[in-house]
């Protein structure tokens, strides 16, 4: 609901009628209908969960963690987060072990540059993916020539399924009448 009342904006964790919601009242300059966290656009009437849930390398379970860590109740919407809880989870992400978060949560184990495990998100997570199907393919790796090759990679049936791309189809050739 986007009403306004006596110059507020009606908060959207409400279900009720325009007019009617006077208890979750935010000011109209807080609000922030999209929302820029990691590189990616988040619509600002989303719970913020699921809003972080929209950037790469974040999953549900991973999000909540983090709104847990940073002391943000996770029934607020994306678009009233303020400035320091927007730096604060930017803080956890950069440290995850310095705020107790579990290794079993990261999506980086055992980097095999430096060894050490992280939480990627955004465009670090894309490079990081790309590298490493770039090293498979490099070292001729099964995997990697599958990904080459535009192929099924995690040992799937290929004799049905699978055949959008590369398929050119049967042409059928005209009778000659003579």
């Amino acid at each position: 609901i986007n009403a306004e009342y006596m110059g507020y904006q009606l908060c959207l964790r409400c279900k009720m009628a325009e007019g009617k919601c006077a208890i979750h009242l935010v000011e109209e300059g807080q609000f922030v209908h999209v929302l820029r966290i990691f590189n990616s656009n988040i619509k600002g009437t989303m719970k913020v969960g699921f809003a972080l849930s929209i950037v790469k390398g974040i999953g549900l379970r991973l999000a909540h963690v983090l709104l847990r860590v940073a002391r943000i109740d996770a029934t607020k919407r994306a678009g009233e987060l303020t400035l320091d809880e927007v730096n604060r989870l930017n803080e956890i992400i950069a440290d995850p072990q310095g705020h107790s978060i579990p290794v079993w949560l990261y999506n980086r184990k055992r980097d095999r540059k430096d060894g050490k495990d992280s939480i990627i998100v955004s465009n670090g997570w894309d490079t990081k993916l790309r590298e490493d199907l770039e090293r498979m393919r490099k070292i001729r790796l099964h995997r990697g020539l599958r990904h080459l090759w535009g192929l099924k990679v995690r040992g799937q049936h290929t004799c049905s399924t699978g055949r959008t791309g590369s398929t050119i189809g049967y042409v059928r050739q005209k009778k000659q009448n003579t």
